[in-house]
């Protein structure tokens, strides 16, 4: 199928100027080499990477990307009284599903569109990106990516219970929702029809450039990668590899967000399990160094060492690498949950409030332990070769390895199925952002172009794109948390009239026993 729809995409489109005929393929290839990209790489890199300090700072930077993520944090966390601690317990029952009623609206089950929006975020970020906030901001990056799982919590709830309550079910059976819909529709009930639309379309192009190049083509290169080293017969036929990965993408987008949660329902918990499996392994047979490993962390979290630009540089690794593993602030998992069945709005995001802890309390904790106990981020190690070219899936598997001789092989399918896992969610959410734009008629188009980048990304040199990219998933922040800290007053008041059902007993009453 991959094949069809590669074959006839590069031959329906063509750029014809001055009679020269220039193929898909081509294009794309000049795409990705182009200054064009480059010039504005540089510019989102500049605005969202600026030092507030000024340089005051020898050693380090304090990015204003990384305050405006702990500013939006810290007041939703204390604008909703702490949610993501008081409310953990119910959070879970909702989850397992002790709370559905018969008046609840949607087409996928909460536990689906958890599993969805997990299998975007529980990947390369996990396994790469914290190996490199331990290697460049020091242990301490550890503490503070925790402290900004932490923070995530509060900002999944306020943006996923934003998602639900303007979501709209559109007539050909699917649902539109997330950051475009509670911009548009939201900041006009407050008065701003205008400003909420012109950031609801800033939003939609940057969620379909992030979806195309860290949602799709950096999945795919890193997975060709790591397979490749294992399979010698995709390293001479990558094109092979990039049909086998389309068609297997194809094959579940083209089902829509149905047929994704039923994957990810499957596969989100088998992929966390082996990964979490052999981070708990290591850890059992290194247990006497853990209580060592939490010291240093915490020393290293507070320290004044300009080793790591001190504390200051462990604060923005830990913030820049938690952004990469859960998301949280970015707008883009309200998408996958926009069609669970809740009667609520609060009560999705109650749900939502798992992802960062999963992902980034958990899971990246875990890592890091490893990555700390083994001492394989020491920049006078052997492996500093690794940490300079910052191959941080690389010096994950050394980590793993030094305990699992055989887990190289374990991490190479790893990678595939986070890969995997995170192409299916994120071209759920480039194609809502689409449809946003364009309409649903337009959505096939949409698709044909993701898979067939796909195979593309296999054999086209796709360094600038994915950069590119990387900074439009970085900039979606921007208008997201200013929506989110303007309409987070609504947000309160739902939760503060739940809160009140729940201790009343109301709920649990409506309950389907």
């Amino acid at each position: 199928m991959s094949i069809v729809i590669f074959i006839y995409f590069k031959t329906l489109f063509h750029v014809t100027q001055k009679g020269i005929k220039i193929t898909l393929l081509q294009f794309f290839y000049i795409v990705f080499r182009g200054e064009f990209f480059s010039s504005i790489n540089s510019f989102l890199e500049t605005v969202l990477f600026f030092d507030i300090l000024f340089g005051t700072v020898k050693g380090a930077n304090l990015p204003f990307l990384v305050v405006w993520l702990i500013s939006g944090g810290v007041y939703l966390t204390f604008k909703t009284k702490f949610i993501n601690v008081r409310a953990l317990r119910h959070s879970f029952n909702i989850v397992r599903g002790k709370y559905n009623t018969v008046d609840d609206v949607g087409i996928i089950s909460s536990f689906g569109a958890l599993t969805t929006a997990l299998s975007a975020t529980v990947g390369l970020g996990n396994i790469a990106g914290v190996a490199l906030a331990v290697a460049i901001g020091g242990p301490g990056a550890t503490f503070w990516m925790i402290v900004a799982g932490f923070l995530g919590m509060s900002l999944k709830f306020t943006e996923v219970t934003l998602s639900i309550q303007y979501r709209e079910f559109l007539k050909d059976g699917t649902v539109m929702g997330g950051a475009m819909e509670y911009l548009s529709k939201g900041l006009a009930k407050k008065g701003y029809p205008s400003f909420g639309k012109t950031l609801a379309v800033i939003f939609a192009f940057l969620m379909i450039g992030g979806a195309i190049g860290g949602g799709n083509i950096f999945q795919v290169s890193q997975a060709y990668s790591a397979i490749s080293h294992e399979v010698p017969y995709f390293a001479e036929n990558p094109l092979i590899f990039g049909f086998i990965i389309a068609g297997l993408t194809g094959t579940v987008i083209i089902g829509g967000v149905k047929r994704i949660a039923h994957i990810t329902e499957t596969l989100v918990p088998f992929m966390s399990l082996i990964y979490i499996g052999a981070s708990i392994w290591i850890l059992g047979n290194h247990f006497d160094k853990i209580g060592d490993a939490f010291s240093i962390i915490f020393h290293e979290a507070f320290s004044t060492s300009a080793v790591y630009g001190g504390m200051l540089g462990a604060i923005v690794q830990g913030f820049q690498r938690a952004v990469f593993s859960s998301e949280a602030g970015i707008g883009s998992s309200p998408v996958a949950h926009a069609p669970a069945k809740t009667k609520y709005p609060v009560r999705q995001g109650l749900v939502a409030l798992y992802e960062p802890f999963i992902d980034t309390v958990v899971i990246c904790t875990m890592t890091a332990l490893v990555i700390v106990i083994t001492g394989v981020y020491a920049h006078d190690g052997a492996y500093i070769a690794l940490i300079e070219a910052k191959e941080g899936a690389a010096l994950t598997s050394v980590a793993y390895g030094t305990v699992i001789d055989w887990f190289p092989t374990i991490l190479s399918v790893s990678i595939f199925l986070f890969a995997f896992s995170t192409m299916i969610s994120w071209s759920y959410y480039g194609e809502r952002a689409w449809v946003y734009l364009f309409g649903s008629k337009f959505s096939i188009v949409y698709k044909i172009m993701f898979l067939s980048l796909s195979v593309i990304a296999t054999v086209v040199g796709t360094g600038i794109m994915v950069d590119f990219s990387f900074m439009l998933m970085l900039a979606m922040a921007l208008p997201n948390i200013l929506g989110l800290f303007i309409l987070s007053g609504d947000v309160k008041r739902q939760l503060e009239e739940y809160m009140a059902k729940l201790k009343s007993g109301e709920l649990d009453a409506e309950a389907i026993r």
